[in-house]
């Protein structure tokens, strides 16, 4: 025999080597490659939503430990020595052989938790004598290649449950409506014994028979210690579950979002609060039924705790609204008009640059560009405001001047700054219509910019010096749109420019004077901001906190709009009730450090000049020190009586009174005094004196703007109409001659507008007052076909 082995050692080793190479190889490198299903759960660890797996299987990924309750009754009932065999278990295969023969029928298999992995592994395979040959094989090397405790995750993982639930995981959510690790001795019994027999022992069929096996093992349990008297009694009360119940979809929109963003197949443990969450839902559920009678069916909320950098709501949609009503939209990540959301960026933007202080008075005329002509959402006019009410009433015609002044290409490299990922067109594409909802943005960027804002702020008062506008982390891991913690540069905003738009937040104007917006106002300090699209299509709202930022969408995803469908009346609501669900709140401490006091002119809101006649010492952004003083104020000379103003060569000195006056262009003044009745222009010069004091503008053309390109208006009985031209005089009752060319129109008192009907081609209008003042704007009239 020896002298045999010998003579064929080589062809025994390579007999040897090529049976170890194929016991090597023969295991797949990937056991299971079954798809998934994606999986959200909150910072809780409860699931909040899932999606079926690609195949049509309730298959969670793969569990990351083993319970202690499961693992004991599994191993007490499927293989009390997993822990000590190698993979195979010759005892229980003598076992199972002997009943099989005593019975004259396979009623036991004998295989061990580490076959039922592999027989589960290569799906489908028959239970021949040859195939339990093959997974006795692949047992062993599979215990050689993974631990035992990874064996039992695989087993687990993948272990039929009945019907299509597949893994402990989604069984226990689907039977018991809890994570594994919280289920019961009875629930982890009956768990321990259903892959067994899954189709035969299905919740809701034959229960009797299915208690009565769990109740045994229960006894099991028991017997061995692992439970006392009365745990065993309480757990054989609890009654069996009737099926496999729906999983929760509460946050089904951000399922799809983390799905899209490479979760898909996996389980996300997030930063969402659940129990707000659900709160959250049913106050945008409670809200659908009232906007639903509008025609407004579609809702989203987004809130973030500002503080630890998480998103802990979001709500993408109305779900009760139904796919008939796109409910499917996540419209936290869908682009929409901003409406007027990016005005307090301008505002803080400005004031950044000291280009503005916070009460810099603010053109605010009818305004007049070649495509574009802002109005206020009132249609009325307060010919110039102070920059920090212009934020807190939302006017438009100011905000375009603002942009104006700050230059939209300018603006447009901000907003991509501080994460507004929407704008992929240059800033001409935009141009100032940017500022009024001329570009789109996401419910996502716009909150994740407020809320960095209101980081900043904060890690400013923390003494750090962090310009902080990351986008926030909604999970595990995040989906950046920034870098944490990066330091200034030109598209970051100063903690003192965001502490005043903050203020100018603080004084939104509320609809009405309704009592029950002074209420909300007096018991919490928000900063918020509202935005309605053009055509009613958009509402917006958006409230800052140092804790937290809640940002809410309300419309159509469709894109139809509603009439009275606005930010203040759809969306405010929602996010105060919102409010209304999150902890107490503070409010931010100036940042004294990046003050200074300085002296400015009450009326005009710029920095005091020699000849302001009310001045106020006040805080300012240091770099607020840069702006000119107030351009508004003059020192005039008045006869004794101040009826007059006169000057040197046309009164006597010593009869002179000088007083500083504040004096806006006429245009300005126009609108200005209707809403102010106590500003007076100033008096007209006294007969024979000729203005030596003052370069005194004293008419302003308020329509059209000079080079302006006009089209005549075609009357609804087809007939031509009429261009309509209006002047503004500083003296109210004064007489305007106009003329069109070389011809004599006629002339105006007190109110100038003249009706014109000239032919297509170049014009020029005069306007001549009684003291020879004449004022000129050049336009052109463009024919109905084009032609120029």
């Amino acid at each position: 025999m020896i002298r045999l082995i010998k003579r064929y050692r080589k062809v025994l080793l390579i007999v040897a080597f090529c049976t170890s190479l194929i016991y090597y190889y023969a295991l797949p490198k990937v056991l299971f490659d079954d798809p998934y299903a994606t999986v959200v759960n909150d910072f809780r660890g409860e699931l909040m939503s899932a999606r079926i797996a690609s195949d049509g299987q309730w298959r969670f990924p793969e569990i990351e430990e083993i319970p202690e309750k499961y693992e004991k009754a599994l191993l007490l009932f499927e293989d009390q020595h997993f822990y000590k065999h190698p993979g195979v278990n010759p005892v229980a295969l003598g076992r199972a052989l002997w009943q099989n023969v005593s019975e004259g029928k396979v009623v036991s298999g004998g295989s061990t938790i580490t076959m039922q992995v592999i027989r589960l592994a290569r799906k489908g395979k028959g239970r021949s004598i040859g195939e339990k040959l093959i997974e006795m094989t692949l047992a062993t090397r599979l215990e050689l290649r993974y631990k035992k405790s990874s064996i039992l995750k695989l087993y687990a993982s993948h272990a039929p449950f009945g019907g299509n639930t597949v893994g402990l995981s989604a069984a226990s959510w689907r039977y018991f409506q809890r994570p594994p690790e919280h289920l019961s001795w009875a629930e982890s019994a009956l768990l321990a014994i259903l892959p067994n027999q899954p189709s035969l022992l299905f919740p809701g069929r034959r229960n009797e028979r299915l208690k009565a096996k769990r109740d045994r093992l229960l006894d099991r349990l028991y017997g061995e210690g692992h439970m006392d008297l009365t745990s065993l009694d309480l757990a054989k009360a609890e009654p069996l579950p009737d099926g496999p119940s729906n999983l929760p979809q509460k946050a089904d929109h951000f399922l799809n979002y983390i799905s899209s963003n490479g979760k898909a197949g996996k389980v996300t443990k997030s930063t969402i609060d659940g129990h707000l969450q659900t709160r959250v839902t049913n106050v945008l559920n409670a809200h659908h039924q009232l906007l639903k009678t509008d025609g407004i069916h579609n809702a989203a909320v987004l809130v973030l705790d500002v503080k630890e950098n998480k998103v802990i709501s979001y709500n993408g949609n109305v779900s009760i609204a139904g796919s008939e009503h796109a409910s499917y939209v996540d419209v936290i990540q869908a682009p929409r008009s901003t409406g007027s959301l990016l005005k307090p960026i301008l505002y803080a933007s400005l004031l950044d640059e000291g280009m503005i202080l916070p009460k810099t008075l603010i053109p605010d005329v009818p305004t007049f560009y070649s495509d574009f002509a802002p109005k206020n959402f009132t249609r009325k006019y307060d010919g110039a405001v102070h920059a920090d009410m212009a934020i807190s009433r939302s006017l438009n015609v100011p905000a375009v001047n603002m942009l104006k002044q700050y230059g939209y290409p300018r603006f447009h490299q901000k907003l991509r700054g501080l994460g507004m990922s929407t704008l992929t067109q240059p800033a001409d594409h935009y141009g100032l219509a940017m500022i009024l909802g001329g570009s789109d943005g996401t419910l996502w960027d716009m909150a994740n910019i407020y809320a960095g804002m209101s980081r900043t702020l904060s890690d400013f008062q923390a003494n750090r010096s962090s310009y902080n506008t990351a986008s926030f982390d909604f999970a595990d891991y995040s989906v950046k749109q920034g870098e944490v913690g990066k330091s200034k540069d030109d598209s970051m905003l100063s903690a003192s420019s965001i502490w005043f738009a903050f203020q100018a937040m603080l004084e939104v104007y509320r609809p009405d004077e309704d009592s029950s917006w002074k209420m909300y106002s007096s018991s919490r300090k928000v900063a918020w901001k509202t935005g309605t699209s053009f055509g009613y299509r958009d509402g917006w709202a958006i409230g800052v906190t140092p804790e937290y930022v809640v940002g809410v969408w309300v419309g159509n995803a469709d894109g139809e709009g509603r009439p009275g469908l606005t930010g203040i009346k759809a969306a405010a609501p929602i996010m105060f009730d919102v409010f209304d669900l999150l902890p107490e709140t503070s409010w931010f401490l100036p940042p004294r450090s990046e003050l200074t006091t300085a002296a400015v002119d009450r009326q005009s809101g710029h920095l005091a000049s020699p000849y302001s006649s009310e001045v106020d010492t006040v805080f300012i952004p240091k770099v607020g020190l840069r702006t000119a003083a107030s351009p508004y104020h003059q020192r005039v000379h008045l006869t004794k009586t101040g009826d007059f103003r006169v000057n040197a060569a046309c009164y006597p000195l010593n009869d002179m009174i000088a007083k500083n006056w504040f004096v806006l262009p006429p245009k300005q003044a126009f609108y200005f005094r209707k809403k102010n009745p106590t500003y007076q222009e100033l008096p007209p010069l006294l007969a024979n004196c000729a203005d030596e004091e003052l370069s005194l503008v004293v008419m302003d053309m308020i329509y059209p703007e000079q080079d302006a390109t006009l089209y005549i208006p075609i009357q609804q009985d087809g007939t031509k109409g009429q261009l309509i031209f209006e002047a503004t005089h500083r003296k109210q009752d004064s007489e305007l001659h106009w003329h069109l060319d070389d011809t004599y129109l006629g002339s105006t008192n007190t109110q100038h507008v003249m009706g014109l009907q000239p032919v297509p081609g170049d014009h020029v209008v005069r306007v001549i007052d009684s003291d020879g003042n004449e004022l000129v704007r050049s336009f052109k009239v463009l024919s109905r076909e084009g032609d120029e």
